[in-house]
């Protein structure tokens, strides 16, 4: 386990950051740099904790972000903006947080010297629209030009591609996480679980925009960050990305709504409407890598993530 390190977590306040923090908060100081646009620390609990420091920053201010990071041995960069709606909204600033605030992360760290760490959260979106059991070693795909999806999934693999170069070009100890749709308590923003889950709760209308036919691989949150503590710890990690999900837990974005409906013994209706956006019809990720090298495997299934997740939520709504 990781002892005495200052470890500065960009995006702090969110929710795969969150807990994160609650496995490494008692035997390290945590510094949280965020903007709390979202926000789940606030009723995580580790608010007032004696090990955590806050500072309310943007990920652009690169004055600010560069001397907040001074003396942190681990840096943990999960800024970033997220989530479909936010994205055709404001698809500008998407890319200015998620390209220009990676550079600012990047170029902070070297200038502090962080030795041990610097985790660059991208996203499984850079395989494209069909990336089934796709590996590390998959070509990414750049998507067409203005479409909202894939402003979002372009600006994370700029990241990705910045942060491999500052790797080669100064050492700095870079691993790469690619999420692949994580879900749990605490979940913040518009992803699908999360809605489905609270609609189904109070017995509302749950809508699905295009067909339903989209295929997800589902990561409960305990099982990313259990992976998480390995691409922080295991030196084998450096220089290396690693696709985190678990690829057991598929099912289309129908079939999770009526699991959902079924888990929770809701009366909730499924209603169709029309697509955002371009959507991505297939995510499942190879998961090799992430056994060989870090020991990895993903244990909680979809059922009892479900009920586990909706536990949260029946208290917190």
């Amino acid at each position: 386990m990781i002892k005495n390190k200052k470890i500065f977590i960009t995006g702090g306040a969110g929710f795969i950051a969150n807990c994160l923090m609650k496995n490494i908060i008692e035997d390290n100081t945590i510094v949280v740099y965020d903007t709390f646009y979202r926000d789940t620390l606030s009723s995580s609990g580790l608010i007032n904790h004696r090990n955590l420091n806050i500072i309310k920053g943007d990920v652009l201010d690169f004055e600010l972000l560069k001397n907040s990071m001074n003396g942190a041995d681990i840096v943990v960069h999960a800024a970033g903006i997220a989530g479909i709606d936010t994205v055709i909204k404001n698809p500008v600033r998407t890319m200015q947080v998620n390209m220009i605030g990676t550079s600012n992360a990047l170029e902070a760290a070297r200038l502090n010297n962080i030795k041990d760490r610097f985790i660059d959260f991208s996203t499984s979106e850079v395989f494209g629209s069909m990336a089934f059991r796709s590996s590390e070693t998959d070509q990414t795909v750049a998507g067409s030009a203005g479409e909202a999806r894939w402003t979002y999934a372009v600006s994370k693999l700029a990241g990705e591609h910045l942060a491999k170069a500052y790797e080669k070009q100064y050492g700095l100890p870079i691993v790469t996480v690619r999420p692949f749709n994580v879900y749990g308590p605490g979940q913040t923003g518009e992803g699908a679980m999360q809605i489905f889950i609270t609609k189904a709760l109070k017995n509302e209308d749950i809508y699905i925009y295009g067909d339903g036919n989209q295929i997800r691989a589902w990561c409960y949150v305990d099982d990313f960050v259990d992976c998480l503590m390995q691409c922080i710890e295991n030196k084998k990690a450096i220089g290396e990305s690693f696709n985190i999900g678990n690829a057991r837990a598929v099912i289309t974005t129908y079939g999770l709504a009526q699991t959902v409906c079924r888990v929770l013994n809701s009366s909730s209706k499924i209603i169709f409407k029309p697509a955002l956006s371009a959507d991505i019809a297939l995510r499942i990720p190879d998961v090799d890598k992430s056994e060989e090298i870090l020991g990895f495997k993903a244990n909680v299934d979809l059922d009892e993530g479900i009920k586990l997740t909706a536990q949260y939520f029946k208290k917190t709504n």
